[in-house]
């Protein structure tokens, strides 16, 4: 990464919104059935809100309910949305994955930046997100965050009552 790439590029609002709202299918690379892993959470929180959570990790055979696969190539159908939870120097060859593929998206967990990644998927047609969670975001945009970051349904600015 070159110390002049400037990652704000890839947080565009518009972008993000347009990914979370058009999106159906999700696959998360790097998915593990470990539930305390940040991967699950957010997997476990997209899975909640609606969305086909489609694991692409080597290492599991099955998380939340669906067969995990190995790569991106072998799952079957249209995917959406992209969403990486591995380390910034594999993104490039998962950058070229979910361009043949025919994602509309690459989204990059937290941390996850790499700009020939970026790159790669823009030269693909891919809308890109880096650094950014798609959970929250998720929550950001569709009403559903709490100061901790998840959703208590309460209503928690409710004043006094009325007289």
């Amino acid at each position: 990464m070159s110390p002049s790439f400037d990652v704000s590029r890839y947080q565009d609002p518009l972008t993000i919104q347009r990914a979370i709202h058009g999106a159906r299918t999700i696959a998360i690379v790097g998915l593990s059935k470990n539930q305390m892993r940040a991967s699950y959470f957010v997997g476990f929180y997209l899975h909640r809100h609606g969305y086909r959570v489609i694991p692409v990790n080597p290492r599991e055979s099955e998380v939340l309910g669906e067969p995990s696969f190995k790569s991106l190539s072998d799952v079957p159908g249209r995917v959406d949305i992209v969403n990486v939870f591995r380390a910034p120097d594999a993104l490039p060859a998962i950058a070229e994955e979910a361009v043949a593929i025919g994602a509309s998206t690459l989204w990059c967990q937290f941390t996850v930046i790499n700009e020939e990644g970026g790159r790669i998927a823009e030269a693909g047609g891919l809308s890109v997100v880096m650094d950014r969670c798609l959970k929250v975001e998720h929550a950001r945009y569709i009403g559903r965050m709490h100061w901790l970051g998840f959703n208590t349904q309460r209503i928690t600015s409710v004043r006094g009552g009325l007289q």
